[in-house]
């Protein structure tokens, strides 16, 4: 399905960044995997992906240092001489209520989170348009949409998102370039552990429980391959109906 495409994925080492990387290898895509700190699961992601026969490699980079993007994505392009598939999954949190929360925790969150996005997609741009072909796939989130106690700078960075995907999606659309996003729900990630009794989520998610990273990474395969070609600008939600 994804043969002798070349996809990037930020993040990519554990949680859903991991289950889109394995997803996409499985099914046929070269995959670049960059992560921040955790050297061992980048590996581990690596190895798994490359099971697959593809070609895999992992690259440490801070999303939110724009030289260290630009450095990154030369290396990758350099390597696997393309980029069809750039999925903006990287994120952090800093919760806390807005009267209690630091400056430096917004800052940090929306430096990741959104501008990491802009940077990926700003060093990538000149080579999806050299191309006319490409996919960009931004990780959401509900709270995006619909604001969550405690997170005002993650759900600020998540509906920051949302507006960088229409944007882009407009301003690629004409070089053939399709740019969506996917707004998950609750996932079980190490992110979310331990995070949501179950009390809780049978209050807020009507399916009744946490969503996989492996329902977000069957949706990012579908955008990243040709049946998605017509769709752009989109908003998916996985989130067993929360959002709805």
């Amino acid at each position: 399905m994804l043969k002798g495409k070349t996809a990037v994925i930020t993040g990519g080492s554990r949680g859903i960044g991991r289950a889109i990387a394995l997803k996409l290898s499985e099914n046929g895509a070269d995959v670049a995997i960059l992560f921040a700190g955790n050297e061992a699961a980048a590996r581990k992601t690596e190895e798994e992906a490359s099971a697959f026969g593809g070609t895999a490699r992992r690259y440490r980079c801070d999303v939110s240092d724009f030289s260290a993007v630009k450095e990154t994505v030369s290396r990758i392009i350099k390597d696997f001489g393309r980029v069809d598939i750039l999925v903006n999954n990287a994120g952090i949190t800093r919760d806390s209520l807005l009267f209690s929360m630091k400056e430096e925790a917004f800052d940090a969150v929306l430096d990741t989170n959104l501008k990491g996005a802009f940077h990926m997609i700003k060093h990538c741009y000149t080579q999806f348009i050299r191309q006319r072909s490409g996919k960009i796939i931004n990780i959401s989130s509900v709270a995006g949409l619909m604001g969550n106690p405690g997170q005002a700078n993650y759900a600020a960075s998540k509906a920051g998102l949302i507006g960088l995907t229409k944007s882009v999606a407009r301003e690629l659309a004409g070089r053939g370039v399709c740019c969506n996003a996917i707004a998950p729900g609750c996932i079980e990630t190490d992110m979310t552990a331990n995070l949501f009794p179950p009390e809780e989520l049978k209050r807020m998610v009507p399916l009744g429980r946490m969503g996989k990273p492996e329902d977000i990474a069957e949706l990012a395969l579908f955008l990243a391959g040709s049946g998605s070609d017509y769709i752009t600008g989109e908003i998916i939600r996985v989130d067993g109906g929360m959002a709805m």
